[in-house]
């Protein structure tokens, strides 16, 4: 079946050897990706604070029982944000395509935010919690519609067989991450030393902002790339249609699926430890850690820039590393496998946290634990995260391509809802020991996983360069990008989302 792929318009040229539109979709998701982790990283203190017991009417919780109720709220929130993009992949596909359904969702969570941030005295008395619950719902029902289709338009901007792509989804991983940087930063320093209705607030405006980008920029840089539904791109005419929607997947196809439904897997226990960080990472860095520096009290939210910050700074370092490993370099696999070890030894330093403080009320740990943490989190994420964008774009067939881009997304969701279950055992079981067995099962399922790539390398059927030369142009690439961007292009492999 003969794929017809829209390609970007030759008078939009290109940036640093992509196309202007990869740095379009980058600037969009960057005001997303402020909007979401902005919020998300004052969230559960939000939920917490004695003003907001009051306004919902929990003031007769103890400390652990309202900890409890807010990291309930953060899982079921977090997982159905990334089990709604298996609906947006779908429309996608077949129905609106994904600018359509970008603009669509980019709008209600815009509108979610500002839900959330709607002043409490301009509400009935006790209709409070239902704005809560119409703001989440908007931000759950409109990232369904976004996450999976900002990331594809990544991958329809280049040729079958091209190697920039892996390059371009390194590119617009560090959207996310400038993104995050900025939400953690502005929105965590309104909501913690402001007020974080306000904050919510100003989130809603960074997702405008990236609708404002997207609407008035895209027809320019994008073409017609994510106008029509890709299910329909397959089709060369109506006798193909018709066939088409009774074609069997082929056996390659099927086994590429199977990595994808494989390293799903292993990818919900990687991201239900590393969203702890959303969660009781969070809260024990708010009340259990000394967050005195230099004698002024930092807000506990800002603890969380320290990944995307390591990954602007280590990115570059270990795509040098890849490239100089030659035809050492791990398979996908392999890397996944490394992530999750990573896992594992932060979650180690966690529990040096958690031995420092003991059984006491008043000790607090030192920061230094929780930074250790994250940088060794965020060396796991290299290893793991964009790299896995990537390889749904390769092994994905083009008619589901959204569609399976959202069930990757679905595996993160459950992976959410696991973390914030983990995360209550921490009132429950103690600190040492629910970071000591995150570690435990981090580490395990990155010795299962390594036991086991041969063969899903084999089932990829050649999608997996794991042997490639390079080339004086490929160098200056990789030169020209960390120096312009901070981050490696050709075989960074490592889905902050």
């Amino acid at each position: 079946m003969q794929e017809i792929k829209p390609k970007p318009p030759a008078s939009a040229g290109q940036l640093f050897g992509h196309p202007k539109g990869l740095f379009l979709l980058f600037g969009t998701e960057m005001w997303e990706r402020l909007s979401y982790y902005g919020m998300r990283g004052i969230f559960v203190f939000y939920l917490t604070s004695t003003a907001t017991a009051a306004v919902f009417g929990w003031e007769q919780l103890t400390d652990t029982e309202l900890q409890s109720k807010a990291l309930s709220y953060l899982g079921w929130y977090a997982m159905l944000v990334y089990l709604t993009p298996i609906i947006g992949g779908w429309m996608a596909d077949n129905r609106w395509g994904q600018r359509h359904c970008i603009m669509f969702g980019g709008t209600l969570m815009m509108l979610g935010q500002f839900s959330l941030g709607f002043p409490h005295t301009w509400l009935p008395d006790g209709s409070e919690i239902y704005m809560l619950w119409l703001g989440l719902a908007l931000l759950i029902i409109g990232n369904g519609f976004f996450k999976p289709n900002i990331s594809t338009m990544v991958g329809d901007l280049y040729e079958e067989g091209d190697h920039r792509r892996d390059t371009a989804f390194t590119i617009f991983y560090m959207g996310i991450n400038l993104g995050s940087i900025l939400g953690y930063l502005v929105v965590g320093w309104i909501g913690e030393k402001v007020d974080y209705q306000l904050a919510f607030i100003v989130a809603g405006i960074g997702m405008l902002l990236g609708l404002i980008l997207q609407m008035t920029q895209a027809k320019r840089y994008l073409g017609e790339i994510g106008v029509e539904p890709s299910a329909h791109l397959e089709l060369k005419n109506k006798k193909d249609e018709e066939e088409n929607k009774h074609r069997p997947l082929t056996q390659e196809e099927r086994d590429r699926i199977k990595v994808i439904l494989v390293l799903g897997v292993f990818i919900v226990v990687f991201w239900a430890g590393f969203e702890q960080a959303a969660g009781s990472m969070n809260l024990f860095a708010k009340y259990r850690t000394d967050l005195n520096i230099f004698g002024w009290e930092i807000p506990a939210s800002w603890l969380q820039m320290v990944n995307p910050l390591f990954i602007i700074i280590l990115a570059p370092i270990m795509a040098s590393i890849w490239v100089g490993m030659g035809d050492r370099e791990p398979s996908s696999p392999a890397k996944f496998s490394l992530g999750l070890a990573f896992l594992g030894i932060g979650f180690l330093s966690m529990c040096g946290a958690a031995l420092q403080i003991g059984d006491s009320e008043t000790i607090k740990a030192s920061i230094w634990w929780l930074i250790f943490a994250y940088i060794f989190h965020t060396i796991g994420e290299l290893c793991l995260s964009p790299i896995g964008l990537s390889v749904v774009t390769k092994l994905s067939p083009l008619r589901y391509l959204s569609l399976m881009m959202g069930l990757w997304f679905a595996f993160i969701g459950i992976a959410n809802k696991g973390a914030a279950e983990i995360g209550k055992l921490v009132g429950v079981s103690g600190p040492l020991a629910t970071f000591g067995g995150v570690a435990l099962t981090a580490i395990v399922a990155g010795f299962i996983l390594y036991l086991i790539r041969e063969k899903l390398v084999d089932w990829m059927h050649g999608a997996e360069e794991v042997h490639v030369t390079v080339g004086e142009t490929t160098r200056e690439e990789i030169s020209i990008t960390a120096d312009h961007e901070g981050t490696p292009p050709k075989h960074f492999s490592g889905n902050k989302e």
